[in-house]
């Protein structure tokens, strides 16, 4: 007889019941929101993308130190095995976390002080890293586990080929271009990749969807009984085993943590 482990057992009970109670409300979530609920949303609608965009370059400034030191970066699976269990299995997405589902990564934050200050006047923000796409990435159709949270996309470094170079959300496919941003809902399947010999970095943030009340409370709600579900919390866990590996390594050269201050 094949025996199950445990975190497959835990993903066999979220999927079967989980899912379908989060899902579920998902049409509380379209009848209430402020903002519209299509696959990709106007920028326009949110004041903070304004500031990120104004700000790209002294983020991306503190990006480029963090990018020497790509090889020893710790893997998507790495931090979020069991998402990364069913989107990447390979080397090719890294990632440098500043907050996870409303945890802040405060090492991590240290050593990008002015893109933590930008990010946290973001009303509502709950996820924030640099995600690093290696060439020849790809990241296959999956949807995110809730609507109640808005995806944004800064982009950092973009391959010059930028055409072979995107995400798909349902039926739509745009290109990241360099200090814009794109913002989209991620309960719609959607799918990215990186078909250059470059690499591709965006800021990946995670924002509460605004909602009219007293929906906008069961949102906040929810979001918070996922914060403290074991998936989010082994997430931290491994976060927390990944930052003294990265202590290490920016030990090495004190130079890199000075030219951010």
């Amino acid at each position: 007889m094949k025996t199950i482990s445990q975190p497959q057992i835990r993903e066999i009970i979220v999927n079967k019941v989980g899912k379908k109670i989060v899902w579920g409300l998902e049409k509380l979530v379209t009848r209430y929101s402020l903002v519209a609920t299509t696959p990709f949303l106007e920028s326009q609608q949110f004041a903070w993308v304004s500031t990120l965009e104004q700000n790209w370059q002294v983020i991306r400034d503190e990006l480029d130190v963090v990018l020497q030191y790509t090889d020893e970066l710790p893997r998507f699976q790495d931090i979020s095995p069991d998402q990364g269990r069913n989107i990447s299995q390979d080397n090719l997405w890294k990632t440098f976390f500043l907050y996870g589902y409303g945890a802040k990564m405060q090492q991590n934050c240290d050593y990008c002080p002015q893109t933590t200050r930008i990010i946290e006047q973001i009303p509502g923000l709950k996820t924030a890293f640099f995600s690093i796409l290696l060439p020849g990435k790809q990241i296959p159709e999956h949807r995110g586990p809730y609507k109640g949270v808005l995806r944004c996309h800064l982009a950092l470094k973009v391959p010059q080929a930028k055409e072979q170079c995107g995400i798909r959300v349902d039926n739509e496919v745009r290109h990241w271009s360099e200090g814009k941003a794109i913002v989209f809902d991620d309960s719609y399947p959607h799918e990215a990749w990186n078909n250059t010999n470059e690499t591709r970095v965006v800021l990946f943030l995670d924002i509460v969807r605004p909602m009219s009340f007293p929906a906008s409370i069961l949102n906040h709600t929810l979001i918070t009984l996922i914060r403290w579900s074991p998936f989010i919390r082994d997430a931290e866990k491994n976060q927390q085993k990944w930052d003294r590996k990265i202590a290490k390594i920016f030990k090495r050269s004190p130079s890199a943590i000075s030219a951010n201050k």
